[in-house]
């Protein structure tokens, strides 16, 4: 059991007995010790759950909050719920960086949450210890982002990197409340904007203004729903002899401003429906350009390299780059197909997006087309394309429509 020690005060020895002198009510009689007015008064001791003596300094004319701080801390440990205080001291630069490093995400993901935190959670949140950072703290760190400018869905983003961070810390036992989760924070909802398909029109002017070089990249993307970095690492052997299949076994991606191969996104293979028309595509895209071998790291900058017989790459017979494909083929191509201002929603990601939508329209469960995008979760799919289902009406007037066609062809 602990106790309070007065620091200023002592128990009065008798000279003679050596023993304790009492007063008229047999209590002990204090007398000012050496350490009077010197430093802090009480001194909290106790002992930890691990046995190791641990103590807190109160200010004169703080007894009461020193008595208040052991009932909790006795307490505590009976409920089980003890925190070591110096635990909390970390600062979140440093329990931050030790939680980044333990995570098990793929090295694009880690770089991507290594930026955020760097450019804007440590210069405000970094130096404060753990156990200082209170949901007033949140609030006003995450105001700060919104004057920035930062978008809300961008900000969701980081926000979540910053709550799972302390989540990690109470799991360790260095603090005990997150406090991204106070009621009096809100947290960024950023919805994303309602997807708003292409019109086929566009589909095919686009396909035609990239050129015979890059054109088959519409197919792949509208016909199969390949993602970009995909599409960059698909190559013809991914194709099974004989199969109306098309494996989807790698994206090309950039790891710390080097260009891997890696494996798609939420590390998730799949395989894709193959229509007739892509395939053509792609047959009478090799008869001008022969697939090209090229050789690039697996998944991280020093990871063993990979050799790929890549369907598109660029004239200089190189694998193509995000950055450079976006700028200067990607977007004149969509100002030639009448896009004056390409926005961020005219991203190649705009053939998924059709892709999508023509399935739906068709009559395809969302199950089936989540499994086609390596959409990790059908929920997700459901949130992004729910407005694009056919309404529950015209469900009803097709398939009666139909059974009343097969009646008058009977």
């Amino acid at each position: 059991m602990g106790h309070i020690q007065d620091r200023w005060y002592r128990p009065k020895v008798d000279p003679e007995t050596k023993k304790p002198v009492l007063d008229a009510k047999g209590k002990p009689v204090k007398e000012k010790s050496d350490l009077y007015g010197v430093g802090l008064r009480y001194k909290v001791r106790y002992l930890d759950p691990d046995g190791r003596e641990r103590s807190k300094m109160y200010p004169d004319r703080q007894l009461s909050a020193a008595r208040t701080f052991l009932y909790k801390v006795e307490n505590d440990k009976t409920q089980g719920t003890y925190l070591d205080p110096e635990a909390g001291r970390m600062t979140f630069r440093e329990f931050g960086e030790s939680w980044l490093n333990s995570q098990t995400f793929d090295e694009s993901s880690r770089e991507g949450t290594e930026f955020r935190l760097k450019l804007h959670v440590y210069p405000t949140l970094g130096d404060k210890a753990l156990r200082d950072i209170r949901p007033s703290t949140i609030r006003e760190w995450d105001r700060a982002l919104q004057k920035k400018g930062l978008a809300e869905t961008y900000r969701r983003t980081i926000f979540a990197n910053v709550s799972a961070i302390f989540a990690a810390a109470i799991d360790d036992e260095r603090i005990n409340k997150n406090p991204c989760n106070a009621k009096s924070v809100t947290k960024p909802r950023g919805e994303y904007p309602k997807v708003v398909p292409w019109p086929e029109a566009r589909v095919h002017t686009v396909r035609r203004t990239l050129g015979d070089r890059y054109g088959v990249m519409v197919p792949l993307g509208a016909g199969c729903g390949l993602r970009q970095g995909e599409v960059f690492g698909w190559s013809p052997d991914d194709i099974t002899t004989g199969s109306d299949m098309l494996r989807v076994e790698r994206q090309v991606k950039i790891v710390r401003g080097r260009m891997v191969f890696a494996l798609p996104k939420h590390r998730k293979t799949r395989e894709v429906p193959l229509p007739t028309e892509v395939r053509t595509a792609i047959e009478e895209h090799m008869e001008r350009f022969p697939p090209l071998a090229v050789t690039l790291p697996w998944e991280v900058p020093d990871g063993k390299p990979e050799t790929v017989r890549l369907l598109v790459y660029t004239r200089e017979s190189n694998q193509l780059h995000r950055h450079s494909f976006n700028h200067h083929t990607w977007k004149p191509a969509l100002r030639a197909a009448g896009v004056e201002a390409p926005v961020r929603a005219d991203g190649f990601h705009a053939l998924r997006h059709f892709y999508a939508s023509a399935l739906l329209d068709a009559g395809e469960s969302i199950r089936a087309l989540a499994e086609y995008l390596g959409h990790a979760d059908p929920a997700f799919t459901l949130r992004v394309y729910t407005h694009l289902m056919p309404s529950s009406s015209e469900r009803t007037r097709r398939a009666i429509d139909e059974v009343f066609r097969r009646r008058d062809a009977a």
